[in-house]
């Protein structure tokens, strides 16, 4: 069957393999990056998609243009070498270029901050996700096999609602959540990972009525439920509270104003070098600010977010190896 195959409605096991594996696909190939760190030649001369300089070339181009316009009226229209004026801008760089250094460093620390309590969180639902499958697994009869798929597969189906529900919008909509197992009851209008939670804390407490488990063993299980719902609002406070507008309106100016002056005092000391100095200090200043744009949302569709997917699909592997 083709991914995105949505052309019978029944629920049968092999469909439902075949969309884990579309879903996960597609989104492992969309977010995730894999490198080798120790490789210096293939990082200089490599160009992804997320580079920088794909994304700064158009401006990188216009300040060349501008530096060299720039650089023509103060050496060979205007003639102003000796206007001693001038030639002292170069001491208002000295002084912010010092100012300029601490706020891109707070801004790719805070964005990194981000980055990581996403990895943390997800790693915290990994744990959870195999202590409630193995406290399980000791609590249930060895002949419960029904309860045991169901756990298996609920289990999992929340890492991977969690991870589809975390993605932008133009991802959610190429996913059909309701492919899902178990999940004939679940409205996708509302938030899913609350109702698969609900799910599982409702066939807990069944278990429990029937006297399958006890009440020790329901309270056994109660902190890897609550841990579903912790790990989930954390990921949407990452993902709804981005930094900021003024602060990051503020920096970008910054650095736009700070490389636009850079040609008017150092043209007298560099010459027509002013252009590509100019160039590669918009380079490294401006891609600080792009790397802290796109880490700070780890849940995006860029290059260098969560692979929360492939997460997801570990989680599935790990519970089913438990349960089944």
């Amino acid at each position: 069957m083709p991914c995105g195959d949505k052309t019978s409605s029944t629920k049968s096991p092999a469909k439902h393999r075949n969309f884990v594996h579309c879903s996960v696909l597609y989104l492992t190939e969309t977010f995730m990056l894999t490198y080798n760190p120790k490789n210096w030649f293939t990082f200089i001369f490599r160009f992804h998609r997320s580079d920088t300089v794909r994304a700064l070339f158009p401006l990188m181009l216009a300040i060349a243009v501008y530096a060299g316009i720039l650089a023509y009226l103060e050496l060979e229209f205007f003639k102003l070498s000796d206007n001693p004026y001038i030639k002292n801008i170069t001491l208002m760089h000295t002084l912010l270029g010092f100012v300029i250094s601490l706020l891109l460093v707070f801004r790719t620390n805070t964005a990194y901050e981000r980055w990581w309590e996403g990895r943390k969180l997800w790693g915290s639902l990994v744990n959870n996700s195999r202590a409630l499958a193995i406290k399980l697994h000791s609590m249930l009869p060895n002949n419960d096999k029904e309860s045991r798929v169901f756990f298996s597969q609920t289990i999992a189906n929340y890492a991977q609602a969690l991870s589809i529900h975390l993605s932008p919008d133009a991802v959610k909509n190429t996913i059909d959540t309701n492919e899902l197992p178990y999940s004939e009851s679940i409205d996708t209008g509302k938030h899913i990972p609350n109702q698969i939670t609900l799910l599982l804390t409702q066939r807990i407490q069944e278990l429990y009525a029937s006297g399958s488990i006890s009440g020790e063993q329901l309270l056994f299980v109660n902190t890897e439920l609550q841990t579903f719902a912790d790990v989930c609002g954390a990921c949407e406070r990452i993902k709804s509270t981005p930094i900021p507008f003024s602060y990051s309106v503020f920096l970008k100016k910054f650095v736009f104003f700070y490389v636009m002056t850079i040609p008017i005092g150092y043209v007298f000391a560099m010459g027509w070098l002013v252009i590509p100095v100019s160039v590669f200090i918009l380079y490294v200043l401006a891609s600080m600010e792009l790397i802290a744009e796109e880490i700070e949302d780890p849940f995006g569709s860029d290059s260098n977010d969560l692979p929360t997917a492939l997460i997801a699909k570990n989680i599935r592997k790990h519970v089913a190896e438990i349960l089944e």
